[in-house]
């Protein structure tokens, strides 16, 4: 909203100051601040309305230390998450950018589901919250609307060389018959190898040219899973203070970067990466996400004074997902999302292991001594403010790694 007003105040009455709204790093760093302000000056309201209505946090006998102190811990601090993202967000991007869009909606919507989820557990008396089907349907509906989005919206493109000779007969191309044209292409990027895009058009090729139009029922279930995986390693990674909000932050900064350079034309060239129009106003989104992750860790900090809930860890999984597939480097997910995967294939491993076991030789066994993986270390000894500080350090290498991928092929 005060993009377009000091936009409407630059162009007619070129007030000095009014200018500085349209460069791309001074709203970024704008909306990190207030998202910083917000998520830490009115979080503490928000924990306080929590607590007065004893929305706190029912706590499971797991023989965990220090785990009986955290019962009545206010939860669905996640919202403390969303207002202090959104809000940023609407005062200082453009609302008409069709990526913008696409995080806003996720936001809500899995916000929603989250929220729903925890009201469920807390007033109508459900420990098991919203049933998982529900939740599936939810994650596979944004599924659709992103993927959708993604295959059929005009403003999706990216820039590629095309031979002008190839233009006439180019699919959706924009513009100039040009070598640099902006076109709808669902290409994506390979890590650590030396042509490093890939187009989903290949894996239906070899039903023939024609087949590639419908490219679309390929991709759109690749979405889906990809959101469904990340969104559900995020709310399994929530399961001691601090570990999911620290390694989101992460997580979005590096994913923030990937947006910048990608949405700027000399970098992008510079780097020898793919330029993505319109991209880089989703830095604002990013950095105002990252700002309200490390605002919500001045309280969710051990000892934690609030719990984000699924309203917190189904909404940052869903955002990171549909934030990596915006960018075109949902392949680095496994690498940079490194911690969501193993504290994944944890659970995954220990269940089906479980029952392996179980069905051959009559008793269950176990892996590890519990998951998901951060409690398996919590039982064998270690304080879980060590666990947390150790995941952020392997989050932070894995984030090196995956910017390293940028020149590294």
């Amino acid at each position: 909203m005060l993009y377009y007003l000091f936009e409407f105040l630059d162009k007619n009455y070129n007030l000095p100051g009014t200018g500085l709204y349209q460069y791309l790093t001074f709203r970024a760093s704008l909306a990190v601040i207030l998202s910083l302000f917000i998520a830490i000056f009115y979080g503490k309201r928000i924990i306080d309305y929590l607590k007065r209505q004893q929305i706190g946090e029912t706590v499971r006998e797991l023989g965990l230390e220090g785990q009986n102190e955290k019962a009545g811990t206010p939860t669905m601090g996640g919202i403390i998450i969303i207002i202090a993202t959104l809000i940023p967000v609407l005062l200082l991007a453009r609302l008409d950018n069709i990526y913008v869009i696409m995080l806003i909606v996720t936001t809500v919507w899995m916000g929603a589901i989250g929220f729903l989820d925890d009201y469920i557990k807390k007033f109508k008396d459900d420990k098991d919250g919203l049933p998982g089907k529900f939740k599936v349907v939810g994650q596979v509906g944004l599924g659709l609307i992103i993927g959708a989005t993604m295959y059929f919206h005009p403003d999706v493109t990216v820039r590629k060389n095309v031979e002008p000779d190839l233009l006439s007969n180019s699919f959706a191309v924009e513009g100039m018959a040009s070598e640099k044209v902006d076109v709808k292409a669902l290409n994506t990027t390979i890590p650590f190898v030396k042509k490093n895009e890939f187009n989903y058009e290949v894996l239906v090729s070899w039903l023939g040219e024609d087949a590639k139009k419908y490219t679309w029922v390929v991709f759109i279930p690749i979405v889906i899973f990809i959101i469904t995986a990340v969104s559900n390693g995020a709310n399994l990674t929530d399961g001691i203070d601090g570990l999911a909000a620290g390694s989101s932050a992460i997580i979005g900064a590096t994913l923030a970067l990937f947006a910048w350079v990608s949405g700027n034309i000399i970098f992008s060239d510079y780097l020898n990466i793919m330029y993505i129009p319109n991209m880089g106003e989703m830095v604002i989104f990013i950095m105002a996400f990252v700002g309200a992750l490390i605002g919500f860790l001045w309280y969710n900090a051990y000892p934690a004074q609030v719990f984000m809930g699924d309203t917190g860890s189904l909404t940052i999984g869903g955002i990171i997902a549909v934030i990596a597939i915006a960018v075109r480097k949902e392949l680095l997910i496994p690498l940079l999302c490194g911690i969501f995967l193993i504290e994944n294939l944890s659970v995954v491993m220990q269940v089906g292991w479980f029952k392996y076991t179980r069905k051959k030789h009559g008793e269950g066994r176990r892996i590890f001594r519990m998951s998901p993986l951060h409690h398996h270390y919590q039982i064998k000894g270690l304080h879980e403010s060590k666990i947390v500080t150790r995941f952020w350090i392997v989050g932070i290498i894995l984030a090196v790694l995956t910017i390293v991928t940028l020149k590294i092929r």
